[in-house]
């Protein structure tokens, strides 16, 4: 276990500094909002060999602002079928869910604030960081009720889709956690942060090396699983089913314009910020300095350690836009399945697998050669359950039967439903009657010579 100072510290600020964290705090999120769609936009266009927005301001910097105030001047359309009142709660829901969870993620150690001495966080509990996940899940409620309120189909199913989304991928990021917890002994997330500090001897067999006491290196597994659970959580490509374009038109938020659709906006991107700022906190040492910044002695004093919890979550957002950019969507099947049958078994054997290595090195009666050797029979051991449940749940697969082309040249299933044929030709309509025009014989006059 790695003991780490209590949370003493919290809870003494004055009101005004109170009341001044949480104005930055909240400027931070719009800013980085501002910042991310241009960003975004930006990375994107690169990708494609174009300039991207580049008129309002200094490369473009303005554009999302123009946007934004944009929204605001257009008309709000409310849809005659929708609750008017839970259509209007909706997205201020997912909003002020998204703003909270930042409630409790240091930005850097305690500095002095106009000659009080306080930490750059707004707050701490010893369950700082299931309190990340539950103002998540409640932001759920906001895109299901806004689906939900709209009073149309295509919402309706968005948002019944973000519903099952967030049940199977709040699972599988709550247990990549787990491990953190086990490793750090806490779950508030400054004293995870000063568990991650320096670098950590590992002792294998005799052999000694030392590593960066980063989370992200040491449980690896962990941060794939909840980086790419994060992904899920926050409907980015190519996990954004519940406003699938291609197939819902807009998805939950169809029916919403004006301010209402910026709200749901702003709250995507909140969310995406958020998430990069716990995945920081819990797995890249939160706002300590990188290697070899971390060699200079005050680049974890002062502000400095502002400026690099920043660049940690700009490089996690161009991981967001990288794979926005590069991966097509997947089916919803594939993406249930992926959650249900890939990431959730892949967690529960690696903590299991964690937790025996811990118990291992923690016990005395084992010297370093046999604690060397039940580690690696423990890892051994995981990797073969997990390669048995894999077999397993590719032996119990659909199988999807390819239908075949009817006589008459029709495509379809067993039932002759009509389906798109592979060669690309629209194929006659089964209902339309066939029928021929006959034309009367041309008369040429020489019939009658």
């Amino acid at each position: 276990m790695i003991l780490a100072e209590n949370l003493d510290q919290f809870g003494k600020d004055p009101w005004w500094l109170v009341l001044a964290k949480v104005v930055v705090i909240f400027a931070f999120l719009v800013v980085m909002t501002l910042f991310a769609i241009w960003y975004e936009r930006k990375v994107v266009a690169r990708m494609q060999v174009r300039p991207g927005p580049n008129r309002n301001g200094p490369f473009g910097l303005l554009q999302s602002l123009a946007d934004g105030l944009k929204l605001a001047f257009k008309e709000d359309i409310m849809p005659r079928l929708a609750d008017k009142v839970v259509f209007f709660f909706a997205p201020v829901i997912s909003t002020i869910c998204a703003f909270t969870a930042f409630s409790v993620i240091p930005f850097g150690p305690t500095v002095s604030i106009f000659g009080t001495h306080s930490p750059l966080q707004l707050t701490d509990i010893p369950v700082a960081v299931l309190l990340v996940l539950a103002c998540s899940s409640m932001g759920i409620y906001g895109v299901v009720l806004g689906g939900w309120a709209s009073g149309s189909t295509y919402p309706l199913l968005g948002g019944l889709r973000s519903s099952a989304q967030m049940i199977s991928y709040e699972v599988a990021m709550g247990l990549s956690i787990v491990s953190v917890f086990l490793v750090s002994g806490t779950m508030s997330t400054s004293q995870i942060v000063e568990g991650q500090a320096g670098n950590g001897t590992v002792d294998i067999g005799g052999w000694q090396a030392d590593l960066p006491a980063w989370y992200g290196i040491l449980l690896i597994p962990s941060f794939l699983i909840y980086f790419t659970s994060a992904v899920g959580e926050t409907n980015r490509a190519p996990f954004d089913l519940p406003e699938a374009e291609s197939e819902l038109v807009g998805g939950f938020h169809t029916e919403y314009s004006s301010l209402k659709f910026a709200l749901f906006f702003l709250a995507e991107y909140v969310n995406m910020v958020t998430v990069s700022g716990l995945c920081t906190t819990l797995f890249l040492g939160g706002w300590r300095a990188p290697w070899p910044i971390s060699l200079w002695d005050g680049a974890n004093q002062g502000w400095w350690p502002v400026l690099w919890f920043t660049i940690k979550i700009l490089l996690l957002l161009f991981v967001f836009v990288w794979l926005r950019g590069t991966l097509p969507r997947l089916r919803y099947d594939q993406f249930m399945r992926f959650g249900w049958k890939v990431l959730i078994p892949a967690n529960l054997i690696w903590i299991l697998s964690l937790a025996g290595i811990l118990l291992t090195i923690d016990s005395d009666s084992l010297s370093s050669g046999g604690k060397f050797g039940v580690s690696v029979a423990i890892i051994v051991a995981a990797l073969a359950l997990g390669f048995v449940a894999i077999a397993l749940s590719r032996r119990n697969a659909t199988v999807v039967e390819i239908p075949k082309a009817h006589p008459d040249g029709r495509v379809g299933g067993s039932k002759g439903f009509p389906l798109p044929p592979l060669n690309l030709e629209v194929p006659p309509s089964p209902r339309a009657k066939l029928v021929i025009a006959e034309r009367e014989p041309v008369s040429t006059g020489k019939e009658k010579a």
